[in-house]
C-alpha cells in the first residue's frame, strides 16, 4: 500500500514538473514562408536602419534582423530561402504618378517617339502588329519626338532643325504589308500629321473623291490617290470610325504594363485612372490573382460627385487614405491649373523666350474664375485627397493661393494634398509648401529629359524648374515617380533606378552636362530611395502599412544586383532588379525571366 502511494506521488510530481517545463518552454514559432538571408537590408526605419535578413509569413514581414534572428523561423518543407550573398534589399518602389492604361497601350502597341526614318518605323509597326490581338487598330506612335532635340542630349550645343514638315513623312506603302489585318492611324508627335494604312482609309471611306476637310489635307500622289498621309484635322475622318479597344486588348495591355512594372521593382502605383472601366479592370485582375502591383487610384476632380456616388453605390469600404483595400484604393482626385512645358502651355508670369507673345494658358476644365476653388473646397469636405498639376510659376501661385483659402475656410484635418510636378515655383512661394503641409509630387526623370530644350524656352527660370533640394529644405514633403509613359513629346520610363540617377546626378543618360544641371539641387541616393518608398506611402496615409521594411508591414521588397548606396551613381544606369517580391511572393526573378526568353 505504501509503495503504491509513493508510486502515485512520483507520477503526480513528474506530471507537475512536465507542466511547469511546458509553461517555461515556448511553443515553436509558426514558420516563415519566405526568408531572405545574407543580405544588406536598407529598412528605411531609423531605429533599425540596416539588417542582414528578413522573414516573411504570407503577406507580412514577421522578422527583420540578423541571420541568427531569422533562422528559427525556417522549417524544411515550409520555408523558401533566398541566399542573397550580400545583395541590397529595399522596400518595394512606389511610383507617385503613372498613366497605367496609356503605358500598356504604348508597350503592347506602338512607340515611335525616337523614330524618324523609314526602316525602324517599318520594323516597329511589324512588331506591334504581331503583339496586338487580331484585327485591333494600330494607333498612336508619335514619331519624331526626338528629332529636334536628340534623346540623351543636354541640348546646349544643338539648334532645332526647323519645322517638322522638313523631316520624315511616311506613306501607306511603307506599312501596308507589315501591318497585317490591323487598320492603322499613326500620329506624329506634334499631332499635325498622321499616317493611315489602306485598311484604315477603307474603314473611313476615304478615296480619291473624298474632299479635304476644313483645317486639314488628305495628301495625294500625282494621280490623285490618297498616300495615307493626313495633315491637320484630316485625321479625324479616320479617328471617328476607330472602335474602342476590346476587353481582350485592354487585358493584354494591362498585363504587359504589369510585366514592365515588376521588372523594375515597382510594387505600388499612384495611378491616374481615366474611367471606372479602368478601375474595374484592376479589380478583375485582382480577383484572378493577376494584379502584381498595388493601386492608389485617383480620378478627375471635375467629376468628384460621380466618384463619390460610385463609392456609395458599390459600398466601397473606407480605408486609410481613401476607400478600398490594400490592393486597390480609390482616394485621390486630379486637376490641372495649366498645360505643359513640352508644348509651351505651362503658365508663367513672364512670356516664353522663344515665344514672346505667349506666357501659357489655364486649363479650361478648371476655370472660369472660382471653379477650381469650388471643386477643391467641396471635394475636401468629402474627404478626398486633392492632387493638382501646376508647372509654371504663375500656375503654382494660383494653386497655392487656392489651397490656402480652402484650408482656412474648411475644418482642419490631415489632408496631405499635393502639388503635381511643382515645377518652376516662384522663389517667394517655396516656403509655402512647408507652411501648408503640402506634398511636392515630382518626377526626376523629367529633369534630365527636359533639359534638352528648357533653357531655350524659359532661360534663367530653368534654374528653379526642378528644385528638389530647395523644395525639401523649405519643408515640402518630397515624393518621386515617373509620369510613365510620358507625353506625345517624351517617353518617361517606369524604372525608378533611372529616376534616382536623375535626381542624384542631374545628368542625361550620356553624362551631360559635366557636374550636373544646376547641381545644387541634387539629392543623395538614400534620400531618393526614401522619396520613392516611405514618402510615397505617407502621401496616401499608408506609412504604417508599407514603404519600409519593418515587422508587421506588407511584404513588398526589391532586391538589386549591386549596392547603389556605395557604388558610383553612374552605375545606377546599369543596375538591375534581381527579385521583386509582392505580397510575400516572388513575382519577378531576373534569371528565370532570362531563361524564358532563350
Amino acid at each position: 500500500m505504501q509503495s503504491r502511494l509513493f508510486g502515485y506521488l512520483f507520477l503526480l510530481t513528474g506530471l507537475a514538473v512536465s507542466l511547469l517545463t511546458a509553461q517555461e518552454t515556448p511553443a515553436p514559432a509558426r514558420p516563415a514562408t519566405l526568408v531572405l538571408l545574407n543580405a544588406k537590408v536598407w529598412t528605411g526605419e531609423p531605429e533599425q536602419p540596416e539588417a542582414q535578413a528578413v522573414a516573411i509569413r504570407g503577406q507580412r514581414i514577421i522578422r527583420v534582423g540578423t541571420n541568427a534572428d531569422v533562422r528559427p523561423l525556417i522549417r524544411e518543407g515550409h520555408t523558401q530561402i533566398l541566399d542573397l550573398r550580400g545583395r541590397l534589399v529595399l522596400p518595394g518602389f512606389i511610383d507617385n504618378h503613372t498613366h497605367f492604361a496609356a503605358a500598356g497601350r504604348l508597350l503592347l502597341g506602338l512607340n515611335l517617339l525616337d523614330v524618324n526614318e523609314p526602316n525602324e518605323f517599318r520594323r516597329r509597326v511589324r512588331e506591334a502588329a504581331r503583339r496586338l490581338p487580331a484585327g485591333a487598330w494600330l494607333v498612336g506612335g508619335d514619331w519624331g519626338a526626338y528629332a529636334a532635340w536628340a534623346k540623351g542630349s543636354a541640348g546646349r550645343d544643338q539648334k532645332p532643325p526647323g519645322e517638322p514638315e522638313k523631316g520624315f513623312l511616311p506613306t501607306k506603302e511603307l506599312i501596308d504589308d507589315v501591318s497585317g489585318d490591323h487598320p492603322a492611324l499613326i500620329s506624329r508627335f506634334d499631332r499635325q500629321a498622321h499616317l493611315a494604312n489602306s485598311l484604315a482609309l477603307k474603314a473611313a471611306g476615304i478615296t480619291r473623291a473624298t474632299p479635304d476637310p476644313e483645317g486639314g489635307e488628305i495628301v495625294r500622289d500625282t494621280e490623285g490617290e490618297p498616300t495615307g498621309l493626313l495633315r491637320g484635322e484630316a485625321y479625324k475622318l479616320v479617328e471617328q470610325v476607330i472602335p474602342p479597344p476590346s476587353s481582350a486588348q485592354r487585358v493584354a495591355e494591362a498585363k504587359r504594363a504589369l510585366e514592365e512594372a515588376r521588372r523594375w521593382g515597382v510594387t505600388t502605383i499612384h495611378d491616374n485612372v481615366a474611367d471606372f472601366a479602368q478601375l474595374e479592370l484592376f479589380q478583375d485582375l485582382q480577383k484572378n490573382n493577376e494584379l502584381t502591383v498595388r493601386v492608389w487610384a485617383r480620378m478627375w476632380l471635375s467629376e468628384w460627385e460621380r466618384v463619390r456616388d460610385y463609392i456609395r453605390l458599390y459600398r466601397i469600404p473606407a480605408a486609410s487614405g481613401g476607400w478600398g483595400d490594400q490592393y486597390i484604393r480609390l482616394g485621390g482626385l486630379k486637376a490641372w491649373v495649366d498645360g505643359i512645358m513640352g508644348n509651351s502651355t505651362a503658365l508663367f508670369f513672364e512670356p516664353y523666350q522663344h515665344q514672346p507673345d505667349n506666357s501659357g494658358r489655364l486649363r479650361d476644365v478648371m476655370f472660369p474664375e472660382g471653379n477650381l476653388y469650388r471643386l477643391i473646397q467641396e471635394a475636401d469636405l468629402t474627404g478626398f485627397t486633392v492632387t493638382v498639376h501646376a508647372i509654371g510659376d504663375r500656375a503654382n501661385r494660383i494653386l497655392l493661393d487656392t489651397y490656402e483659402r480652402v484650408f482656412a475656410e474648411n475644418p482642419a484635418r490631415d489632408r496631405r494634398f499635393r502639388v503635381v510636378h511643382a515645377q518652376v515655383v516662384h522663389p517667394d512661394d517655396l516656403a509655402r509648401f512647408g507652411s501648408l503641409g503640402l506634398i511636392a509630387e515630382v518626377q526626376p526623370y523629367h529633369c534630365i529629359d527636359d533639359m534638352r530644350w528648357m533653357e531655350e524656352r524659359i532661360g534663367e527660370r530653368a534654374r528653379g524648374a526642378y528644385a528638389f533640394r530647395t523644395l525639401a529644405e523649405k519643408g515640402a514633403r518630397l515624393t518621386f515617380g515617373s509620369d510613365w509613359p510620358g507625353t506625345n513629346a517624351s517617353y518617361y520610363p517606369v524604372n525608378p533606378l533611372l529616376g534616382i540617377y536623375a535626381a542624384v546626378t542631374r545628368q542625361t543618360v550620356n553624362g551631360e552636362p559635366a557636374g550636373g544641371w544646376f547641381p545644387q539641387q541634387k539629392v543623395t541616393v538614400e534620400e531618393a530611395i526614401r522619396f520613392y518608398t516611405l514618402n510615397n506611402a505617407y502621401a496616401t496615409f499608408e506609412e504604417n502599412l508599407k514603404g519600409s521594411i519593418k515587422e508587421g508591414k506588407l511584404a513588398d521588397l526589391v532586391v538589386l544586383d549591386r549596392d547603389i548606396l556605395t557604388r558610383p551613381p553612374e552605375q545606377l544606369l546599369e543596375t538591375q532588379v534581381v527579385y521583386t517580391i509582392f505580397d510575400g511572393g516572388i513575382i519577378y526573378h531576373r534569371a528565370a525571366e532570362a531563361k524564358k526568353k532563350q
